[in-house]
């Protein structure tokens, strides 16, 4: 097997920072971390990353497109949007949906099947999606559009709201959407939804039977009613505070019961303006890096200029310092993976191992991904090179570089997008 060896940097270990050690990478894995000299011969490469810095790459398990292309498209939406992620650090994600009809679920899922099977070259690996999904609070919606919300009733299901129907004027169910997102159950990860609409409770419980991951988002729950969604299995929130019940000191709503329950592990937008900095801080010592996810809710409109124009799920979305609807509703962020490590770093105070827990470590323990999210013998070479400033210098997914590629423009070393505060 081809073996590279990357010499000359910090490595971001579980726990620690070390330095002065080479990491030997063979085929795919990575075979040791030594403090050993190594003296490639004519089949090995060699890479010096002097003065730089190597973590395992970030995994976002919320993103719902980039530059330009959002994952609901169609045909090769989703791809483009793997190929450009890696630039960012990015070497896995769950492509991200918001709420829509089960035939274009259907279709993106069929998507998601095949970009899962192969892989293409100078990719992130496309995981199972995160549906935000049809079952949540039209009062906590957002952005996602009214008409594609539903209210689980037990195994029948309403129309929805008003009885409104679908794009093409055919109306669906709620049982239909179970169907699509049950048939394609391999190519589904994570589900977010409402557990205080219709029956949601038994809705959590059929999720789970499934083998799907609950998370809870998009909610008005009380705490007693989060509580309950937890105790019958729920995980996982949906970018913890945003579009969900407050938190106050006598009434601690959804944002209590996650804070307060080291079962569930928490997603962060973590650019500054979903959640102020001060904010993040309090969720993360409250929680601790092991249970929060560094996420970017990312649109098409990240990696774009100010004042773009984009679509999320078919909606018109203007970029700024978040992503917004013509009516000024936010919807979703311009933010990308470097930049919420970043931030982490430069806002927080969170120290550079524990960011590295939050954007790769903790989301894929949480997924279930064996041998990703730490640099260790025998995982897998899904790794970021980052230069002083912290941006990103090169993503190696599986032991071969993704990006830069030699068609690849280099940008500069300091990314000239700045922190909001």
């Amino acid at each position: 097997m081809k073996r590279t060896f990357f010499t000359g940097a910090e490595i971001v270990l579980p726990g620690q920072v070390a330095s002065s050690r080479t990491l030997v990478v063979e085929g795919e894995r990575i075979a040791d971390i030594t403090a050993g000299a190594y003296s490639p011969s004519k089949d090995e490469q060699r890479v010096d990353c002097s003065g730089r810095i190597i973590a395992p790459g970030f995994i976002d398990v919320h993103v719902h497109g980039a530059s330009g292309v959002d994952v609901l498209d169609g045909p090769g939406a989703l791809a483009r949007v793997a190929a450009v992620l890696p630039q960012w650090g990015v070497t896995a994600f769950c492509p991200t949906t918001v709420a829509c009809a089960p035939d274009a679920l259907g279709a993106f899922l069929n998507d998601v099947a095949a970009l899962r099977a192969t892989r293409p070259a100078g990719s992130a690996r496309v995981l199972p999606a995160h549906l935000e999904s049809n079952f949540i609070n039209p009062g906590y919606r957002g952005a996602q559009p009214l008409e594609f919300l539903r209210e689980y009733q037990g195994s029948q299901g309403s129309q929805g709201p008003q009885g409104s129907q679908g794009p093409q004027g055919s109306a669906y169910t709620a049982r239909e959407i179970l169907e699509a997102i049950e048939s394609r159950r391999a190519e589904v990860g994570i589900v977010t939804m409402a557990p205080e609409i219709g029956d949601g409770l038994d809705l959590v419980r059929r999720l789970i039977a499934a083998g799907l991951r609950v998370s809870l988002g998009h909610s008005g729950a009380t705490f007693e009613q989060a509580r309950a969604a937890i105790d019958a299995g729920a995980r996982h929130a949906t970018h913890l505070f945003n579009r969900m019940s407050p938190m106050t000191h006598r009434d601690p709503g959804l944002v209590g019961a996650v804070l307060s329950d080291d079962r569930v592990a928490a997603e962060l937008i973590c650019d500054g303006h979903h959640v102020h900095p001060s904010v993040m801080r309090v969720a993360i010592a409250a929680k601790g890096p092991s249970r929060v996810m560094a996420i970017t809710d990312g649109t098409a409109g990240s990696g774009l200029p100010a004042g773009s124009c984009v679509r999320l799920g078919g909606q018109e979305i203007v970029t700024g310092d978040v992503a917004r609807l013509r009516d000024g509703t936010i919807a979703g962020s311009v933010l990308t993976m470097d930049l919420a490590f970043q931030r982490l770093i430069k806002l927080c105070g969170v120290p550079i191992d524990r960011a590295v827990e939050m954007c790769a470590t903790t989301p894929a323990r949480e997924l279930g991904l064996r041998g990703h999210g730490a640099i260790e013998k025998g995982a897998i070479a899904d790794l970021v090179v980052l230069d002083a400033n912290l941006a990103v210098a090169s993503t190696w997914v599986g032991g071969e570089q993704v990006w830069p590629t030699s068609s690849t423009p280099r940008r500069t070393p300091s990314d000239p997008r700045r922190p909001p505060y």
